[in-house]
């Protein structure tokens, strides 16, 4: 999920070097959206193994 955020971090910055800041704005709000969203369902997961009890291996 996290290489979708660098993907669209990517385009963003071709797209702001470009001159097209429309599609730089949209792709930086993609990008912050699925980083978010990447935060949230780490934190999930790593609560639901706590209280499941499962060690790192």
């Amino acid at each position: 999920m996290l290489s979708w955020v660098v993907t669209f971090l990517v385009i963003a910055l071709i797209a702001g070097l470009l001159g097209f800041g429309g599609i730089a704005g949209a792709s930086i709000e993609i990008a912050k959206i699925v980083f978010f969203i990447a935060i949230v369902l780490f934190l999930v997961s790593a609560v639901m193994g706590i209280v499941r009890g499962r060690t790192r291996v």
